[in-house]
């Protein structure tokens, strides 16, 4: 694992911190690198972005992201290559949000630590968890262009709206509140709980 800087995103305020990470089996392509760069940089909100590339490519974090950005966003962006720790980030009280992919793993995470999702969906069942996000009313989508594509500033307006801004109040209120309720009722019964949920969504 290379590391820009360390962790230092997980020593800032409570809930300051968005956590993006798009899984193991998921490569962005280097356009959508950009857009969430420029989403990253434009939202002004500290950042702990996990970059993964495919096996065999030599692609260097510089030379993937846009010219300066690095520099630009300085001591409030932390850039992981290849492996985080997904299952303890997001359980610090610096991490206020999750962009991902909303594969099943990290969706149930999520809930159960109430850190509410900024979702990108890329494909197979991800569609239908960032529906469950979104009905359940902790998490929103980053829309995609009508061509399927990432918009920068989309992203950057969705972070905010979910770590700082007073419009995303019910969404982490509503984070929490699943959170007690999933760990109150134990690891026995969230597949349980889960199964409710996107039983509903497909009725709607």
């Amino acid at each position: 694992m290379t590391m820009r800087r360390s962790c230092n995103g997980l020593k800032r305020e409570k809930s300051s911190t968005v956590f993006v990470s798009f899984g193991s089996e998921y490569f962005l392509s280097k356009k959508d690198i950009h857009e969430v760069a420029q989403g990253l940089e434009l939202s002004k909100v500290n950042f702990i972005w996990v970059i993964r590339f495919p096996q065999g490519e030599r692609i260097s974090i510089r030379d993937a992201l846009l010219e300066g950005f690095l520099e630009r966003v300085g001591e409030r962006g932390t850039i992981l290559e290849k492996w985080a720790p997904q299952a303890t980030i997001p359980q610090h009280t610096s991490v206020g949000g999750f962009v991902s992919y909303c594969g099943w793993g990290c969706s149930t995470e999520s809930m159960m630590f109430g850190v509410p999702i900024i979702s990108m969906h890329v494909k197979v069942d991800q569609p239908m968890n960032a529906r469950l996000v979104e009905y359940i009313r902790m998490g929103m989508e980053a829309v995609r262009d009508r061509n399927g594509k990432l918009q920068s500033e989309e992203i950057a307006k969705v972070i905010r709206k979910v770590v700082v801004e007073k419009s995303g109040e019910a969404v982490r209120k509503k984070a929490k509140e699943l959170s007690k309720k999933i760990n109150a009722k134990g690891n026995e019964e969230i597949d349980g709980v889960v199964k409710d949920l996107v039983a509903l969504c497909n009725k709607k």
